[in-house]
Order: C-alpha cells, then sequence, then structure tokens
C-alpha cells in the first residue's frame, strides 16, 4: 500500500494578484498512503484567457468536457491518448460554459450557458451542436442556467436559474423543467417562500441515481437551503420541498452535492466558510440527516471519493471570490470524519483549483 496512488485532474488558475497569469490542468497523487503524495505528475498548459471551470466525463469515460467562462465555452480532451490536449468544440450560441450532462446511451450531451440564458444540445459522439433550448413564455423560462441534471426514464432536465455571470447579480430564485428529448421548456418553480425577488440563486441540481420515484436535490446558493423535487408519475410533474436549511448551522453558499455508491450517504460542500457536510439519506421518505459538518477551508466546492469511499478529496476554491478561495485541497477520512491531509501544491505556487475530478481508473460517480 506505500506505493498504492489515486490519480485526481485539477484544473487551475493564478490567484488574482499572481503575475503572469497561469492556467491548466494538473494530474495529482492524492493518495496519503502515497510515495507521491500530493505531487503534481503532469501539468497539461491552458490558455491564460480560457478560465476553465468545470470538468465532466461523458458515460464511458472516453472523453473530459472542460466548460470555460473565458474565451471558448467548452472543450474537450481526448482520454485515450496521451499526452492530453484539450481542443475546442464550436457552440456559437453559448457564452460562459457552465454544467453538462449525458444522455444515458451517451449520444448526447446538454450544456448550460449562464451567460447567454440557454441550454446546447449536442451530438456526444461528433461534438456538433444540434439544438439551442431557450425560453419560450414568461411562464416556463431559462435565466442564468448554471446547474443541470438528467434523468432518462423520465425524459426530464431540471436547469437552475443562478447569477449574470459578470458581477454574481441578479439572482434567480426557480429551477426550469425541459422535456430532453424535444427541447420543451415545460414549467418554472420557485424555490423559496420569500417574495420576489427573493434572489435565492438556486445553483446545482443533482437527480438521486436510481431513486424510485424520481427525486432530485438542488441547493439554494445564497438563500442557503436545501430543496428536493420529487416526481408524479400522476401528473408528470415535480412536487418541490425545502429539506435542509445551512442557515441554521451557520453555513452560507451550499454549492456541489455527491452520493456515496450505495446512495444512502449525500456530501454537500458550503464555501463561506468551508464545510463538508454529511448526510443521512437512507430513508428517502423523511428530511435528509445531517450526520456531520467537517470544516475544510474558504470556498470548499467539488468533491470526489477514492475508489473504496474511506476518503473525500475537497477542492477548496470558489471563482477566486474573497474568503472563499484558500487554494488547498483537503483529504477527508471518511471513517474517522475528520481531516486528516491538506494538499497546498498549487496554493503554495499562487494557483487556485477550480475543479477535481478522478482520472477514469479511479472515477466511480454515477450522479455527475
Amino acid at each position: 500500500m506505500a506505493y498504492a496512488e489515486i490519480l485526481a485532474m485539477v484544473n487551475y488558475e493564478s490567484k488574482p494578484n499572481q503575475t503572469p497569469r497561469r492556467e491548466g490542468i494538473a494530474i495529482i497523487d492524492v493518495d496519503p498512503t502515497s510515495k507521491n503524495f500530493a505531487k503534481i505528475l503532469n501539468d497539461i498548459p491552458l490558455p491564460t484567457d480560457l478560465v476553465a471551470h468545470h470538468i465532466f466525463y461523458n458515460k464511458d469515460m472516453s472523453k473530459a468536457y472542460i466548460t470555460a467562462l473565458g474565451n471558448g465555452p467548452l472543450h474537450v480532451m481526448d482520454m485515450t491518448h496521451v499526452p492530453f490536449h484539450p481542443k475546442k468544440i464550436n457552440v456559437p450560441d453559448c457564452v460562459v460554459g457552465e454544467d453538462v450532462v449525458f444522455s444515458k446511451d451517451n449520444k448526447t450531451w446538454y450544456l448550460t450557458c449562464m451567460g447567454s440564458s440557454n441550454v446546447i444540445v449536442g451530438d456526444a459522439q461528433t461534438d456538433k451542436q444540434l439544438k439551442v433550448i431557450a425560453s419560450d413564455s414568461k411562464d416556463a423560462f431559462i435565466r442564468y442556467p448554471h446547474g443541470i441534471s438528467l434523468n432518462d426514464s423520465i425524459d426530464r432536465l431540471i436547469v437552475t436559474s443562478t447569477v449574470r455571470p459578470s458581477d454574481l447579480g441578479d439572482a434567480g430564485e426557480t429551477v426550469t423543467v425541459i422535456e430532453a428529448s424535444t427541447g420543451k421548456v415545460l414549467s418554472s418553480h420557485k424555490l423559496t417562500d420569500k417574495p420576489s425577488p427573493s434572489g435565492v440563486s438556486p445553483v446545482e441540481a443533482v437527480f438521486l441515481p436510481e431513486s424510485n420515484p424520481p427525486m432530485a436535490y438542488i441547493n439554494t446558493m445564497f438563500g442557503g437551503e436545501l430543496w428536493t423535487g420529487t416526481w408524479s408519475a400522476v401528473n408528470k410533474s415535480f412536487n418541490f420541498e425545502q429539506v435542509f436549511d445551512f442557515n441554521s448551522i451557520k453555513q452560507g453558499v451550499p454549492l456541489e452535492i455527491y452520493f456515496n455508491d450505495k446512495h444512502d450517504r449525500m456530501y454537500i460542500t458550503t464555501a463561506n466558510p468551508g464545510f463538508f457536510d454529511i448526510f443521512d439519506i437512507s430513508q428517502p421518505e423523511q428530511q435528509p440527516k445531517l450526520l456531520k459538518a467537517i470544516p475544510t477551508a474558504g470556498g470548499a466546492h467539488h468533491v470526489v471519493l477514492s475508489p473504496d469511499e474511506q476518503y473525500a478529496f475537497v477542492q477548496n476554491s470558489f471563482l477566486n471570490l474573497p474568503q472563499m478561495s484558500d487554494g488547498s485541497i483537503s483529504v477527508v477520512d471518511l471513517n474517522k470524519q475528520q481531516v486528516v491531509a491538506t494538499i497546498d501544491t498549487l496554493k503554495n505556487q499562487g494557483l487556485n483549483p477550480n475543479c477535481i475530478i478522478m482520472m477514469p481508473k479511479w472515477h466511480h460517480d454515477m450522479a455527475h
């Protein structure tokens, strides 16, 4: 075990006060038992004006898709060919690429574009843009879309209305439901009891894999709440309900949502002041039960789990924002429920990690 390794891919950018500006993707050994722990084993440079944001695998993990806030909203990287080399995908109707989801048959991808307020549908084999999904009524609309989740079994997408990307202003308060096969925008739903405009900013929506009935979890970034959307087969619609309030435990800016392989635990990050929260969801008909709130560092954001689920690796940086851009990666022992190591490799170089994802050999996330 002393020679074990767990390799993660981390895209990074310079902190605001660092010159010259750098962007890249670092492949880091995150296994705390490895002789190469915290070392960068490969460094893939990226254009300095890209502002690479998130990384997503297609269903067979043959390709990695990189969304970007800057020049070129979507790039793709062939994971079967070394050296890895990101290539730009032409999506002319997209500005500020955010999240990507894939159909179960690996034939279609859906990309949220927060700057152009639409969703792009693409061919996942050729990576050609097929369709643009935009609002077609004032009652069912897409505005500043960020989070997106697909449930093939009910042919539905849920998309969050988040914030204006230029200044994080004009925060939304709704999620929009879309018929995936046709791109028809069906309905929008307010995720707050506060009067409009509430500015609660729904940010991530993730379907719980294999749930019956289908159910999605949604975080409101500025509202500080966790909501569920539960599918009604009779009405062919979702019932939305608030199920947890992070304000009650003095945590702010809830962001990402993850599940273990058994789907009886849920992990949620909050960026301010920076926590990794473990919830019991073994009784889906009941509200999630908070088991442990583990402090990590400012900007707690994306998470990956080791294949044996002993460790969670928390990337601590959110959009280079003050108090939310520590730059470290926290290693959480899920058995001990505490941070047991910290990776400061990028932080010590004046760099912020923006996303973390396991290399294909170690990747086992069904929900993203």
